[in-house]
């Protein structure tokens, strides 16, 4: 069977259909969903669904995915410099992500890369922030095209990559409306005393100098 598509229009969406959601990331199922760049495939954090969307994707552990979070105060157990809570006080929710080291281990394989670290945001976009929050727990997310292909700025878009990676009715696709051209989201190193920029996106060197005058840019 094809993936489900479920309409979840509205900022912010309804509710009921937010619990729904959630529920069906708790019974290890995964979802579509649009994020402020990008729609996404996500899951929860649990084994099963993760190998799911490392199969989905055609990817290993080695390349782990980033996590969507109800915000930095529920994952306080992860290294937070100091640069990397300015960045996150000023950019969040948006389309910034950072790296910080794991060092208790919180988060499993597919997620925790080898060298210890993990890489994180916080989504504007009221589907993703909403479903994260009524979770109320991080979610696994990337984006939903095949390998070399271009990510989905709709849902019909984001069936169509889940069908042809070989998803099944087990993958809900959350429409929330078409998105625009967008670059991703800036990527930035905070696993030590110097952040570093490690992928330019939506968010400018211009606008974290306005934050961190001497961030490092990519090399």
């Amino acid at each position: 069977m094809r993936p489900r598509i479920l309409d979840i229009w509205g900022n912010p969406p309804d509710p009921a259909l937010l619990g729904m959601v959630a529920r069906h990331l708790e019974e290890g199922g995964l979802v579509a969903m649009p994020t402020e760049t990008v729609y996404g495939f996500g899951c929860a954090l649990q084994d099963g669904a993760i190998q799911e969307v490392q199969r989905l994707k055609g990817r290993g552990p080695e390349k782990p995915f980033l996590v969507l979070v109800p915000g930095p105060e529920t994952v306080p157990d992860l290294s937070w410099t100091p640069q990397a809570r300015e960045l996150a006080l000023a950019f969040w929710p948006g389309a910034l992500t950072l790296i910080l080291r794991d060092p208790k281990e919180v988060f499993p394989p597919g997620v925790r890369s080898q060298d210890g670290s993990v890489a994180l945001r916080v989504s504007s976009h009221p589907v993703a922030r909403g479903v994260v929050k009524t979770l109320g727990e991080p979610v696994v997310s990337t984006s939903a095209n095949p390998p070399g292909g271009l990510p989905a700025l709709t849902a019909s878009q984001a069936e169509e990559t889940a069908a042809i990676l070989g998803a099944g009715d087990d993958v809900w696709i959350l429409d929330g409306g078409s998105l625009s051209p967008s670059d991703p989201s800036t990527l930035v190193d905070c696993t030590e005393s110097e952040p570093v920029v490690r992928r330019p996106g939506a968010v400018s060197l211009n606008h974290l100098r306005r934050i961190l005058p001497d961030i490092h840019g990519p090399s």
